[in-house]
């Protein structure tokens, strides 16, 4: 079984090593992103509950405030801050604090695009 809980931040970012010189997302531009965490678990006999979706509340509350209204490319970590590195940066984040983690998305709805990690690159990250 599956819980979420999803919130927003806004935020600029652009993508110079990645594009040719003069693409759109080499220029300093901002999205409204929405991130969903979701939890996976069997719920607790006497409470019901997965988890405390309180506790997730909590966890995405100091992400948040590394992330909004800020420029992404200076957070440590998200120095290429791509969909894919974003969503494994909250994935890290969340990860410690949240032990029934089963997926982070990040999602740019205006462009119809979107991230989802399960934290599949985890234990290569920590083998290199």
């Amino acid at each position: 079984m599956r819980i979420f809980n999803e919130f927003t931040f806004e935020a600029a970012h652009h993508l110079p090593h990645i594009f040719p010189d003069g693409h759109v997302n080499t220029r300093l531009h901002g999205h409204s992103f929405r991130v969903r965490v979701t939890l996976e678990g069997k719920p607790d006999s006497r409470t019901g509950l997965i988890s405390d979706l309180g506790a997730v509340k909590s966890a995405f509350d100091s992400a948040h405030e590394k992330l909004d209204h800020r420029y992404l490319n200076e957070i440590e970590g998200l120095e290429t801050p791509t969909l894919e590195n974003i969503a494994m940066w909250l994935w890290r984040h969340f990860a410690s604090g949240l032990p029934d983690l089963a997926q982070v998305g990040v999602y740019r709805d205006t462009c119809g695009e979107g991230c989802e990690y399960q934290g599949e690159f985890e234990m290569e990250r920590t083998a290199a």
